[in-house]
């Protein structure tokens, strides 16, 4: 698999993440399942893994994803590049003293998790309206003069943001939902983190399972702790609207002889050179699956033609990202 870079952190082009072992796709996987599956990724060539101090079941409580990946990449550690997020707000500032020492608790934490003493991307999970951007930024460049960190990033930002926050401390990552369906990124976003040297972290990048085509409108979702009961795009009114970009992709993944998530992937891998999707499964072989779209390559005809026939689709359900 060839690599892309994050700022100055190098990554492989597609990443794995981890969160579906813990949260959001309902019943989770017995935890050796979790191991066997990330060790398999990172056999396969995978080296980038993105986890967060809150992917838990049902979101309640800290850590238990962190401690699965910690887990299953201890012994590889410096082979790898491993990423996780924090949430925090003014309140947790006040607590702890300081934004800084507020960041440094949480970063601890996370590290004890992960069974490392360095995180190489340490986002802000989201924006809270209590806490300026530029003291996270302060807080992130004495993390990453301490060594504990590499880079820095945040998450579900505007390009405003962005750009605050790169003035004080520049940013390695921003990771963003982007995908088929899901394309707010691209108007100011991507053309900022290009212009910049950012990497874009392109997270639901197969839109949940729509644009693999197994999702139809007599799918049952879990009802418990699965994220697909209120993606806008997978409503069943939405999910037939989506219909004719669902078939576009089938129609291109039997071209090319490989399925419709790998062709939405290898789509964004075309489209922009500092994008690196981080598609989650808890299945096996869709982790494989996904990792294996590198290796779908769309000629710049092929390209052209599907960018072209995906703006002329109307979509259906929008979720995106904070600022907007």
């Amino acid at each position: 698999m060839e690599k892309r870079k994050l700022g100055t952190i190098e990554v492989t082009e597609i990443g794995m993440g981890c969160m579906a072992f813990s949260h959001g796709y309902g019943q989770i996987p017995p935890e050796q399942y979790s191991i066997e599956a990330i060790q398999n990724a990172y056999r396969h060539g995978c080296t980038f893994f993105d986890t967060a101090e809150v992917y838990s079941p049902n979101l309640s409580g800290i850590g238990h994803n962190e401690r699965i990946v910690g887990k299953a990449l201890k012994d590889v550690r410096k082979d790898i590049v491993l990423a996780t997020k924090l949430f925090t707000d003014s309140s947790d500032a006040r607590r702890h003293g300081s934004v800084y020492k507020a960041l440094r608790h949480h970063l601890e934490g996370s590290m004890e998790r992960l069974q490392t003493d360095y995180v190489d991307v340490y986002y802000l999970h989201r924006m809270n309206s209590s806490i300026r951007v530029e003291e996270i930024a302060g807080a992130m460049g004495q993390l990453i003069d301490e060594g504990l960190i590499r880079g820095w990033g945040l998450s579900q930002v505007d390009a405003d943001i962005i750009a605050r926050a790169h003035r004080v401390t520049p940013l390695s990552a921003v990771q963003n939902i982007y995908s088929m369906v899901e394309r707010d990124a691209e108007q100011e976003v991507i053309p900022f983190c290009l212009k910049n040297n950012i990497g874009l972290v392109a997270f639901s990048p197969v839109a949940s399972g729509l644009l693999s085509g197994k999702i139809t409108t007599k799918t049952q979702f879990e009802k418990n702790d699965d994220v697909r009961n209120w993606v806008p795009q997978l409503s069943r009114k939405n999910i037939e609207g989506n219909q004719p970009i669902i078939d576009l992709i089938g129609r291109y993944a039997e071209q090319k002889q490989a399925t419709s998530a790998q062709i939405a992937l290898a789509w964004m891998l075309k489209k922009y050179p500092n994008v690196v999707p981080i598609p989650g499964s808890k299945n096996k072989e869709r982790i494989i699956e996904n990792l294996n779209a590198a290796d779908v390559i769309l000629s710049d005809e092929e390209f052209n033609a599907l960018d072209t026939a995906l703006k002329s689709l109307k979509v259906y359900g929008h979720r995106g990202f904070a600022g907007r």
